[in-house]
């Protein structure tokens, strides 16, 4: 292989991944904070990729101008869900395991309420549209100029999301909260504002990660819940309620994938993702990046 194909491949992998960290830091920052396991997380990428279609198709609107306008929607919908559904199970939930039981069942009845509701309404066909194709020749390889810009932006997003966390009040409360959800209440944390806040805050960069993938590749209903699967892979192979381990293993997972494909099998794609996360589950119980 040339130096150019491997960089084609490399890069693949990395804008894939790129898309992955978004999703997985959001389903990341819902379970280290709250612990729900919110499996209906893909299914708002996926909205935010059909909202991203029709604003662009119907009205003329640029994919870059509906990133904050998904980012918002989403984000007050996520406000929205925690304030009726979860808020109410940790009210009436005895403890952490049964409030843990109740939000995954919930959030499975929230998938399929989700993922029919867009069928309904935009129907089961593939949707796509065309933005920046061009290529750009970079170090003798070729990509398409809306693929490298999926990239860059998932890159800023993941990489601001870890600042906010590391540099801001706001930040050191979360992390406060995740390490001992007791002590930071001792000091004064609020969970009451913390933790809807946060889950819209989740839900917000999956829909941005939705706009981000509707600009590469076809849509449909059923796109979210592959990538639910996978982000979940993703904080396990991090740790669960790692940031920086989320971004990490997102885009190398991406790469992994792109190489594997490659040299074996595109079938195998999903073979070798379960593979490398049953490995981790053995070799490293709590993953690669574990929280201190």
């Amino acid at each position: 292989m040339s130096l150019g194909s491997w960089l084609e491949l490399i890069a693949s992998g990395l804008i894939t991944g790129g898309v992955y960290a978004l999703v997985a830091l959001g389903l990341n920052l819902q379970y280290g904070l709250m612990r729900i396991l919110n499996i209906a997380h893909g299914e708002f990428l996926m909205l935010g990729a059909f909202l991203t279609w029709a604003a662009h198709t119907t009205l003329g609107l640029s994919p870059l101008a509906m990133i904050p306008l998904a980012f918002v929607l989403l984000g007050a919908s996520g406000l929205a869900i925690h304030k009726l559904v979860f808020a109410k199970l940790t009210r009436s939930s005895p403890n952490l395991d049964v409030f843990e039981a109740r939000g995954l069942m919930v959030s499975f009845g929230l998938m399929f309420l989700v993922q029919n509701l867009a069928q309904s309404v935009w129907g089961g066909d593939l949707r796509g549209y065309d933005y920046l194709t061009d290529p750009v020749a970079i170090g003798g390889a070729q990509f398409a100029a809306n693929k490298l810009l999926l990239l860059a932006l998932a890159l800023a997003i993941s990489g601001a999301l870890i600042a906010l966390l590391r540099l801001t009040l706001l930040g050191k409360g979360v992390r406060a909260l995740m390490q001992s959800p007791t002590g930071a209440q001792l000091v004064g944390i609020d969970t009451q504002k913390l933790h809807p806040l946060m889950f819209g805050l989740g839900l917000g960069l999956s829909g941005v990660a939705g706009c981000l993938l509707s600009m590469t590749y076809t849509i449909s209903p059923s796109m979210g819940e592959p990538y639910t699967v996978t982000a979940l892979i993703v904080i396990t192979l991090g740790g669960f309620g790692s940031m920086t381990g989320a971004l990490v293993g997102g885009l190398g997972l991406g790469v992994i994938e792109a190489l594997g494909m490659h040299f074996t099998n595109p079938s195998l794609k999903a073979l070798l993702s379960y593979a490398i996360f049953i490995a981790v589950l053995l070799w490293k119980p709590n993953g690669l990046f574990t929280r201190k």
